[in-house]
């Protein structure tokens, strides 16, 4: 699971300098000659270490490309593709929903992702408690009592939400109406409120990030046993880093390699919580599921 801030802030320095930056770069790309480039990284306000680590990946990044390299403090998503269509940012990182609007916006390539954390793919699951013993598929939720976490929640409310759409060929905006399929629908705010919330008995069923229930075991919170998965989401993909497609290949090519062969364990203990986790290559296929998510929900992208 790739952790990053909800909302990205832009200040208007910041993004005048990627806009002047932006300038050089137009050109220098119509030249096949690139001088530098700017790049949106990785943000962590929580952590103290996260300004030190983006230097020094920037500085790692302009010593393995030979060319300057500007960082763009993070902005929010929409605002961030927009400077990726005019040429004012060079590398941008999406969220997966926000991954097809840059596609169709700015006609971005994906350039990255990450690894996921430990052996658990990140995913929904469906629980119920471990007195209900009739509840085998999403089917038997009919007439239940449903906990989402958070209507912006992707693992918590997106795509068990389209699951529950596609599989069932419920209707998108009545699915939370009280009768219509679960006898209501409640909204816990947390992924281990919902699983509190069922194994208490407040929630008849929930859909929950999957690596949230092991966590809650370890941390004595509940037992082994206490609930149970009926069915899961499709995995869910991780956040990529896109790049303008109108670089020159070689640009792209060496920006790529960069991002793979990167090793600073601390970099990415520091921003993904795990010194296992690296740079993959980010496909369009990677990101199918959550294409047929934003069109089950009726939305474009965030």
């Amino acid at each position: 699971m790739m952790k990053i801030s909800k909302v990205f802030l832009v200040t208007l320095a910041t993004l005048g300098s990627a806009m002047l930056a932006g300038c050089s770069q137009k050109e220098s790309a119509s030249t096949k000659k690139v001088e530098e480039l700017t790049i949106v990284q990785m943000q962590d306000e929580n952590n103290p270490n996260a300004g030190e680590k983006n230097e020094g990946f920037r500085k790692d990044m302009e010593k393995s490309l030979g060319i300057k390299i500007n960082e763009a403090e993070g902005m929010e998503y929409s605002v961030g593709i927009e400077a990726m269509k005019s040429g004012k940012i060079d590398v941008l990182l999406v969220t997966p929903m926000s991954y097809w609007q840059a596609k169709e916006v700015a006609n971005a390539e994906p350039l990255v992702t990450t690894t996921s954390m430990g052996s658990t793919p990140y995913k929904t699951v469906f629980i119920v408690g471990k007195k209900d013993t009739k509840t085998k598929s999403l089917e038997d939720l009919k007439g239940k009592s449903f906990a989402f976490v958070d209507q912006a929640s992707s693992s918590g409310y997106m795509y068990p939400k389209s699951t529950l759409i596609n599989q069932l060929k419920l209707e998108s905006d009545k699915l939370e109406s009280p009768g219509y399929f679960f006898k209501n629908v409640a909204f816990s705010g947390k992924h281990d409120s919902s699983i509190m919330g069922v194994v208490k008995g407040d929630y008849d069923a929930a859909a929950v990030a999957a690596q949230i229930i092991p966590q809650l075991v370890q941390a004595g919170m509940i037992k082994e046993g206490d609930i149970r998965q009926i069915a899961e989401t499709e995995e869910i993909p991780n956040a990529a880093f896109i790049v303008r497609s109108d670089l020159p290949k070689e640009t792209k090519k060496k920006l790529k390699e960069f991002y793979l062969n990167y090793e600073n364990k601390e970099y990415f203990k520091t921003f993904y919580g795990s010194e296992s986790v690296r740079f993959t290559e980010a496909k369009d296929s990677d990101y199918e599921s959550t294409k047929k998510m934003l069109e089950a929900l009726n939305i474009k992208g965030e």
